[in-house]
C-alpha cells in the first residue's frame, strides 16, 4: 500500500456495513475485512473496467460474499445503510455531490482532492460532526498535500471560518505535514510577489502571504 492509502486505513474504524465510494484498487476495503473490522463490504465505483482491479485484488472476499461490488455512481447502487462510508480521491465538489443524494453514513471518513473547505462547510451545515480533520503527507523528493476529514452524521460542530479553511487540528499544532504545506505555499506566494502584478493582485497575494505566517506563528506557538 501506499502512504496516502496507510494514512486512510489508520482512521478507518470498526463498522457492520462498509461502504468504499470509487474504490479503485480496493487496497482500503481489503485492510477492512482482513483486519475483521467490518462483516460486509461494498466496493463501488462508476466505472465497470475501473472497479475490475478492486475485484481482482478482492476476489477471494468476492466469492465469499464478505465483499460486494457494485457498479454505480456513488452511493447510488449500495442497496443498504452503511455504517462507515470511505469515499477518496475525488474533488471536494464530488464527494458533496455524492453524500447529497443520500442521508449521510452513521460514519465517514473522507479525503478530498480539493475543496476541503467545502466539505467541511457541507458537513457543518448538515449537521455533522468532525472528530479527525488534519492534512497529511506522501512521499519525498516531490511531496504531496492531503486534506482527511473524519467523523460522524450527528451531533453538530462549531468551526471557525479559519478552521472551515485550513482544518481544525492543523491549526492546533497537530500536523508537522501541514507545516510543512504552509512553508510551500508562503515560498510560492513569496516568488509570486516578485513578479509583476497589478495593484489588486499584490495587495491579494501578500494579504494571503501575512495570513500564512500569522497562522505559522501561532501554530509554532503551540508547539
Amino acid at each position: 500500500m501506499t502512504g496516502r492509502i496507510e494514512q486512510i486505513c489508520a482512521v478507518l474504524s470498526r463498522a457492520h456495513v462498509f461502504a468504499d465510494i470509487g474504490c479503485d484498487h480496493g487496497y482500503c476495503t481489503r485492510y477492512m475485512l482482513e483486519n475483521a473490522l467490518c462483516d460486509r463490504a461494498y466496493i463501488s465505483d462508476i466505472s465497470a473496467l475501473s472497479l475490475e482491479k478492486a475485484k481482482t485484488l478482492l476476489h477471494r472476499e468476492v466469492a465469499a460474499g464478505t465483499c460486494i461490488p457494485v457498479v454505480a455512481d456513488g452511493l447510488d447502487g449500495i442497496p443498504e445503510p452503511c455504517d462507515l462510508v470511505l469515499i477518496a480521491g475525488m474533488g471536494g465538489e464530488e464527494i458533496i455531490k455524492i453524500l447529497s443524494r443520500k442521508p449521510l453514513p452513521k460514519r465517514y471518513v473522507l479525503q478530498p482532492m480539493k475543496n476541503s473547505d467545502k466539505v467541511r462547510r457541507y458537513l457543518l451545515q448538515r449537521g455533522a460532526r468532525i472528530e479527525r480533520d488534519f492534512t497529511f503527507s506522501e512521499g519525498i523528493s516531490n511531496k504531496k498535500f492531503y486534506d482527511l476529514i473524519a467523523g460522524c452524521a450527528c451531533g453538530g460542530d462549531t468551526y471557525t471560518e479559519r478552521e472551515i479553511l485550513y482544518g481544525r487540528d492543523n491549526l492546533r499544532g497537530q500536523s508537522e505535514a501541514f507545516l510543512e504545506k504552509l512553508t510551500e505555499e508562503r515560498q510560492k506566494l513569496a516568488e509570486r510577489l516578485t513578479n509583476k502584478l497589478g495593484a489588486e493582485s499584490r495587495k491579494r497575494l501578500s494579504q494571503k502571504l501575512m495570513e500564512l505566517e500569522e497562522i505559522t506563528r501561532e501554530i509554532v506557538g503551540t508547539l
